[in-house]
């Protein structure tokens, strides 16, 4: 594995892992009030866009990252409707 593609995999971890947080948080205290639907929806739809462009370019460390990333960004944006009351 080349250097630079070590590089992308620690940037998509870093970048990935940021939502982590909000993540559990969310899931915790059963609370959506202060997440904005429409800030998920938009980054939702940007890493959709940039797992096309990974795959375009087989990379592997921007496959990856935005694959686990759409699946936490849904995970909000699930738990949004379903806590919608709170």
């Amino acid at each position: 594995m080349e250097n630079i593609e070590i590089l992308g995999f620690v940037a998509a971890t870093l970048t990935t892992a940021a939502y982590l947080p909000q993540v559990y948080k969310t899931w915790k205290l059963k609370s959506t009030k202060d997440i904005s639907f429409s800030m998920y929806a938009v980054m939702l739809t940007g890493v959709f866009l940039w797992l096309i462009y990974g795959i375009f370019l087989d990379s592997l460390p921007i496959i990856a990252a935005n694959i686990v990333t759409a699946f936490l960004l849904s995970f909000v944006i699930v738990l949004k409707f379903k806590y919608k009351n709170n």
